[in-house]
């Protein structure tokens, strides 16, 4: 019996053991994953208040609160990615299908210059790319240069090394890899996945400044407000109606300002625009200490 109890004892921390060092080799991945989710949804939130005038770090939003804005700019990228790997995969399986058919030395001239082509083809775009890249100072201000100059990289990279893979599937078995070509290949993957960063932060900042146009031409679908001020604000925003209260024992606000909306409630402060859209428009920041009373005002159908 002793000796059965000091097995169990003996298998118990071995179990444990296991667990720890599963969720070690778990809780990296989720780490870098919380990381991206929060880098591009703050990209997204940034770009969305800067339409409005509004430092986004001024707003006080958490890192939940970016996390959660994630999904919306990184719905297409996820998208376009899994069905270029999928077409990838399925190339791939394609190709190796034909190699070992019998019929693959009539087919191995075309699949040579299928490989050769898309080297080529790799080449320039990798080439085009570069010198974008190199022409930032005088190519900046393209809309299109964040978003093509990455795409011509990293399609350029996999493509070049997809050629030189096919090629590699055509000839006899050879040596092991080098460490060359390993690093080579290392240095490809490096060079696609920071392409791929750039292009879905550049979706996810245009993805934020979608929003926020979609916002300012249906501002009377946000919270409407009235606010009371001590003292007169001198409002020049068009639209925003300023009206001198009544003189009152123990008042205090002596100014109240109507047709204003709630653009985004922050942690300690609300962020109030004028409800028409204009250019010339402010967002009112308007602390939430008592120094002003705010109302919400609303407009439903009866009960």
């Amino acid at each position: 019996m002793a000796e059965e109890k000091v097995a169990g004892e003996s298998t118990a921390p071995g179990r444990v053991e296991r667990l720890v060092e599963s969720g070690k080799a778990i809780i990296p991945p989720l780490t870098l994953l919380s990381a991206l989710l929060f880098y591009f949804g703050y990209v997204s939130a940034r770009s969305q208040y800067e339409y409005f005038g509004v430092d986004v770090d001024t707003i006080g939003l958490g890192t939940q609160d970016y996390i959660m804005r994630s999904p919306q700019p990184l719905l297409t990228p996820l998208l376009v990615f899994a069905a270029a790997g999928a077409g990838s995969v399925a190339a791939h399986a394609a190709v190796r299908r034909r190699i070992h058919t019998p019929a693959s030395a009539r087919t191995a001239v075309r699949l040579r210059r299928l490989g050769r082509g898309g080297q080529v083809a790799g080449a320039i775009g990798l080439a085009g790319g570069l010198l974008l890249l190199l022409g930032y100072t005088f190519l900046r201000d393209w809309p299109l240069y964040a978003l093509v100059t990455p795409l011509l990289i990293g399609a350029g990279a996999t493509l070049v090394r997809s050629g030189a893979a096919l090629g590699r599937l055509l000839q006899p078995p050879a040596s092991p890899p080098t460490p060359l070509r390993r690093t080579s290949t290392a240095l490809v993957y490096l060079v696609v996945a920071v392409s791929a960063f750039w292009m879905t932060a550049t979706v996810a900042q245009w993805s934020g400044r979608g929003l926020a146009m979609y916002d300012a031409s249906r501002l009377d679908e946000r919270p409407s407000v009235i606010l009371d001020t001590k003292e007169s604000l001198f409002l020049r925003s068009p639209g925003i109606v300023e009206t001198k209260l009544p003189a009152s024992e123990g008042q205090t606000f002596h100014y109240r300002y109507r047709h204003l909306r709630l653009l985004i409630h922050g942690k300690d402060r609300m962020f109030l625009v004028a409800d028409k859209w204009s250019p010339s428009n402010s967002t009112i920041i308007v602390p939430l200490d008592g120094s002003v009373r705010v109302q919400f005002q609303f407009q439903n159908q009866q009960p």
